[in-house]
């Protein structure tokens, strides 16, 4: 039954309960404070409360719409478990409006179709949500100096992919057992996709982030956005080390904690903003790496200079493993977070 008659006036016996509730819980939060959030002023005064199912959100981004500034960053392909993750998290994308960037399409790349299904998820994601196709410098060197990126433009169409991540991975690659080996430089590579493809172009890393000096040539290239996956997130190289020999694990895991966060991306790209002027070609950026939830990402977004959407992988990777609708709970979760956040939080 309902707690509130149809007049608004809340049930007897549901307010004594619920004030019973809250002088208990009064005595246990009191036995447990926890610091104050110090990146926002606290306005109530300002908003009735939001409906983040019914809201006036309708963002450009990567080509297409979105209804919540909010990317599922690559994951996971090539695996059994990678083709439900993908459905789930697909199907969660078309159902509440955001992005979605795939995990490395190497298998595909490389002729490999019985994975094909691992990808393939256009339908199910429908065709109003940004969809990324994802490879990596190693697989796109040896088409830079060629003129047969063919097979690359081939794969983001075959995917109906609305253009292509590549992700930026040396120090993955150089600390991972049976890595490759570039001989060229991140940077020219993308180049020469840009130069020689009419694709849609996102440039991310694995898990360090890109430092001013990166950030700086890549906010000067015709790129679609430029994702952080900034050191806080999953750190891709630290999970190679971690499959590698105690020796190697114990001389290089310095190297592996080397990075940027997310935050001090933020403040690079602004700088950087102000400095580049008319240079700047990028537009749009893509905040990961370490965004742990809703408030992250809303005070992230909103710190940038950038128009920018906030990015996270292992907070819906946990939920998309089972059935849908754990991950339903979960998105809805965070949605309504960010939406509170929205009406009543302003950066300071």
């Amino acid at each position: 039954m309902d707690s509130k008659r149809n007049d608004g006036i809340e049930d007897a016996k549901v307010s004594e309960s619920r004030k019973k509730d809250h002088i208990e819980l009064a005595f246990r939060s009191a036995q447990d404070r926890e610091a104050i959030d110090q990146r926002f002023y606290y306005e109530p005064l300002l908003s009735s409360h939001p409906n983040p199912l019914n809201t006036d959100e309708d963002l450009s981004f990567a080509g297409k719409s979105l209804k919540v500034p909010i990317w599922v960053s690559s994951m996971t392909g090539g695996t059994e478990l990678a083709e439900r993750i993908n459905h789930n998290l697909c199907r969660a994308c078309r159902e509440f409006g955001m992005g979605f960037g795939l995990g490395s399409c190497r298998p595909l790349l490389e002729g490999n179709k019985s994975r094909w299904k691992d990808f393939a998820f256009r339908d199910v994601i429908g065709d109003e949500q940004p969809f990324y196709a994802n490879l990596g410098i190693a697989q796109l060197e040896p088409f830079a100096g060629s003129d047969k990126w063919d097979r690359v433009v081939e794969l983001v169409h075959n995917l109906k992919a609305d253009g292509l991540i590549i992700h930026v991975n040396p120090l993955q690659e150089a600390l991972q057992p049976e890595g490759d080996r570039f001989n060229l430089s991140s940077l020219d590579v993308i180049k020469a996709a840009v130069e020689e493809t009419e694709l849609r172009i996102i440039v991310k890393e694995v898990g360090q982030g890109f430092g001013p000096e990166s950030l700086r040539e890549l906010l000067r290239l015709p790129l679609q956005a430029v994702e952080f996956a900034a050191h806080g997130g999953t750190n891709f190289s630290k999970l190679e080390l971690m499959r590698s020999d105690e020796q190697k694990m114990n001389t290089f895991a310095p190297l592996s904690m080397v990075g940027h966060t997310a935050d001090e991306m933020v403040e690079f790209t602004n700088t950087l903003k102000e400095k580049l002027d008319d240079e700047i070609k990028v537009n749009q950026l893509i905040i990961s790496g370490g965004v742990r939830n809703y408030l992250d990402g809303y005070y992230l977004i909103n710190k940038s200079v950038f128009s920018a959407v906030y990015g996270q992988a292992s907070g819906f990777l946990r939920h998309a493993t089972g059935d849908y609708e754990q991950l339903h709970s979960y998105v809805k979760s965070q949605i309504k977070g960010y939406f509170l956040a929205k009406a009543f939080l302003r950066i300071k």
